[in-house]
Order: C-alpha cells, then sequence, then structure tokens
C-alpha cells in the first residue's frame, strides 16, 4: 500500500496530443488516439528527481516525487504498475521503537542492532561487481592464459562501462556491472521515463566504448606484432559485432527500438555492404536481425513501433559497426586461441 496524500494536485495538460494532435479533454493523462502520455514530459523529469533523492538518502522526498509522477500517469499504465510496486517496496519512515521489542526488556537493543545490521550485508551484497570480475577473470585465465583473461575481462569491463558512464551522465541511477562468465555482463539501471531515443543512445555505447578497447590492442599489435594483442583485439571486436546483432536482450535490441522501418531497411543494407567489403560474415548476423526486426513493424498490434523514424541512432549504429568492421580487417585471422 502507499499514500497518495502528499501527491501535487493534477497538472492541467495540453489543449492537444503533442504525438497526434488529437484534442484532449479535461484531466486527460494518455491521447485517446495514439496512446501517448500526456505529461511525458513532466514525469521524466519527476522520475529522474526521484531517483536523484533516492541516491541521496532522502526517502521522504522521493517518495512525494512518485507520488506526484503516478497522479499524471493512467491508473492502468504499465508506468503506473511499477511506480506502485516502487513505492511499496521504499523503505518506510523511521519510527519509534516498535512495542513488540519494548517487550523483550534487556534483549530488545540486541535484536535492535541484529535487525539494522542487514544494512552490513546489502554493503557487501554490492561487492558482487568485484566477486564476478575476478570469476570471469578465473574462467578465462584457466582456459586462455592468465595475460588473455586479464585483457579480455578489461575489454568486457571497458564495454559495460560505456553503458554506466553514460547512464550517470544523463542523472540516471545504475549498478555497477556484474559479470557472467560465457554470457558476458550486464549494468543493471532504471528506464522509467527514458525516452526510446535515449535507450538507444545508451545501449550503443557500449559497442562504441568496446571498440575503443579493440581499437587499443589493434595499434599495440601493429606496434608489437604479438599474438596476443590481436586475439584480444580480434575477439574484443567480433563480441561487440554480435552485441549489435538487434535481437534478445542484446545492446543492438535496444537501439533498433528507435528506428522505424525505413531505418531498418537502411541498418540491413550497410550491414550487408560491411560485409561485402570486408568479408566478415557476423555482418550478415546483424543483417538477419534486422530483416527480421524490419517485418515486425508490419503487424497491426505491435509493441515495437517507435516514436519516430530514428535517424540520428541508425547513424550512431552503422558509425560503431564501420569502426568495428575495420579493426576486424586490420587483424585478420587471428582468434581467441593466442595467449
Amino acid at each position: 500500500m502507499y499514500d497518495l496524500s502528499s501527491a501535487a494536485p493534477f497538472e492541467r495538460g495540453p489543449a492537444n496530443c503533442a504525438s497526434c494532435g488529437a484534442p484532449l479533454g479535461s484531466g486527460t493523462r494518455a491521447c485517446p488516439r495514439c496512446h501517448a502520455l500526456v505529461h511525458a514530459a513532466r514525469i521524466e523529469t519527476l522520475s529522474a528527481q526521484a531517483q536523484k533523492r533516492e541516491a541521496s538518502g532522502d526517502i521522504a522526498g522521493a517518495r512525494a516525487l512518485w507520488s506526484e509522477a503516478l497522479a499524471l500517469l493512467p491508473p492502468d499504465a504499465t508506468q503506473a504498475q511499477w511506480v506502485r510496486g516502487h513505492l511499496a517496496a521504499l523503505p518506510k519512515p523511521a519510527s519509534q521503537t516498535p512495542k513488540w521489542l519494548k517487550r523483550l526488556g534487556p534483549l530488545g537493543p540486541f535484536i535492535l542492532i541484529i535487525i539494522k545490521g542487514k544494512g552490513l550485508f546489502f554493503a557487501l551484497f554490492k561487492l558482487k561487481f568485484l566477486f564476478s570480475l575476478f570469476t570471469f577473470v578465473g574462467v578465462y585465465w584457466a582456459l586462455y592464459g592468465w595475460k588473455f583473461g586479464i585483457g579480455f575481462a578489461a575489454s568486457i569491463l571497458i564495454h559495460e562501462m560505456g553503458h554506466y558512464i553514460d547512464i550517470k551522465r544523463r542523472g540516471l541511477p545504475a549498478e555497477m556491472p556484474v559479470f557472467l562468465p560465457g554470457l558476458g555482463a550486464y549494468v543493471r539501471w532504471q528506464a522509467l521515463g527514458v525516452s526510446q531515443a535515449q535507450r538507444a543512445q545508451i545501449a550503443l555505447a557500449g559497442p562504441f566504448a568496446g571498440w575503443l578497447a579493440a581499437a587499443i590492442c589493434t595499434g599495440l599489435y601493429l606496434q608489437t606484432h604479438s599474438m596476443l594483442w590481436a586475439a584480444l583485439a580480434r575477439a574484443g571486436a567480433a563480441i561487440n559485432v554480435l552485441n549489435l546483432i538487434p535481437i534478445w536482450v542484446l545492446d543492438g535490441a535496444q537501439a533498433a527500438n528507435a528506428l522505424g522501418r525505413t531505418a531498418r531497411l537502411a541498418l540491413l543494407c550497410a550491414a550487408v555492404g560491411l560485409w561485402w567489403i570486408g568479408g566478415e560474415g557476423l555482418f550478415l548476423f546483424i543483417a538477419a536481425g534486422a530483416l527480421w526486426r524490419h517485418f515486425t513493424l508490419m503487424r497491426k498490434s505491435t509493441h515495437d513501433r517507435p516514436e519516430e523514424e530514428g535517424w540520428d541512432t541508425l547513424l550512431y549504429y552503422i558509425a560503431v559497426m564501420a569502426a568495428l568492421a575495420l579493426t576486424l580487417h586490420l587483424i585478420p585471422g587471428h582468434g581467441m586461441g593466442a595467449r
């Protein structure tokens, strides 16, 4: 349960929908024609402010801001359900010592210390970044040697920090990366109130940072001709190319969400062109994914429809693909087996 008594009065919205121009009645929270949120900009601002309050420990202030945002959302909207759940999960305001604790007499203070000691557990839980990183290094160390294991983990870390830094610079809360040997890594963050275009940019920031790591390894290989740097460069570049496939939970899927039908066709053509020029078959996976995501827009009832065509996202997407293609071209024929 949650209390809406502190929520601000309902905000008067515009007379017409900003997306489709349909007239809006008084108190309308979602456009009856295109279902766009009437107060999307205000909700996004409140969401960002609430997340900052939470990060600083001001739970009461965050609760008030979330409640104000909830009042601007349609009751049955997915965002409203998320906010209600988040409000219920927020820590309750500090209160006096419970009666049941007083009845324990001298044991009460000790019980209270044990209960409050759970903060230490959560502090240790935040160390999952380091634990997972060391485990990740250990697995690849055992498989390919310590030099490649450390270098490969550093490459994945740089990729994930690309996401993390892009999220934090937008004032949004994010956790440090968690590593999963054999699967990669991920950064957990809250995307409520973030537009598709912004999510796409955050998604592409990872492969872009991953390309920077691969480019550094490429430069070191060209200077030293060490097969270690060649293996790290090619492995890093290849993994980032695979991450750009626009399906499932890969970064390319979030980026493609911001692309319209024409932009997805252009992505398909760009991927085929890079394969044709460089001969790297990995880009055909991106082309196949783009083709499939093009046809998903042909269904009448789909949640895959972007807010706009997304040409800026497309240019960013293609630029990262081209940079990775160049890196792969400079490191021909060297795989992950080098030590």
